[in-house]
């Protein structure tokens, strides 16, 4: 005879999709915005170090692969299909690992709006263009801050989890 026992709600993964929700909708609005609003290459002086800009990137973090012919899009839209599928696992393996699961969600959230940019124009929209003196940082968007966000946490999550683990000393 089986008897069920009271089990325990599972945690659910929602409240991190919904995080990814989140940065996946203020990127994509930030960049229609930025669309419908800037010709390419045009730009506002907001501080002595900042702009908003309409920039185009068709390779990765700071224009990697950017002048390559165009297959380019497609291998980084399947390694952001490839992260989109990795994470969401990971999320549904391990939801009660709060910094572990934010650092994910805030990387699902900028790959999926960097893949669906790369869908749509062939190229990311970059907005943010921060600078000192003629020097400018590579122009980014709200998804690159989700995805920088993210990565951040995750080193900050293993080097946590690594001191939790070591032994204390005698």
């Amino acid at each position: 005879m089986h008897t069920s026992s009271p089990s325990r709600p599972r945690p659910r993964i929602w409240p991190w999709l919904a995080w990814a929700l989140l940065i996946l909708v203020l990127d994509q609005l930030t960049k229609q915005w930025i669309l419908r609003h800037y010709a390419l290459w045009d730009s506002t002086p907001v501080t002595s170090f900042f702009n908003i800009v309409r920039a185009h990137n068709t390779g990765a973090a700071f224009s990697f692969l950017a002048e390559h012919g165009g297959w380019q899009r497609w291998l980084f839209v399947g390694i952001g299909v490839g992260a989109t599928v990795l994470i969401t696992w990971q999320l549904r393996k391990y939801p009660t690992q709060k910094l572990f699961c934010f650092a994910l969600a805030s990387i699902l959230g900028g790959a999926i709006g960097n893949v669906i940019d790369r869908l749509m124009h062939g190229y990311v929209v970059d907005f943010l263009d921060f600078y000192w003196g003629s020097r400018h940082f590579p122009a980014f968007n709200v998804a690159d801050m989700g995805i920088t966000l993210g990565a951040a946490l995750l080193i900050l999550d293993e080097l946590l989890r690594s001191r939790r683990s070591k032994p204390a000393a005698p």
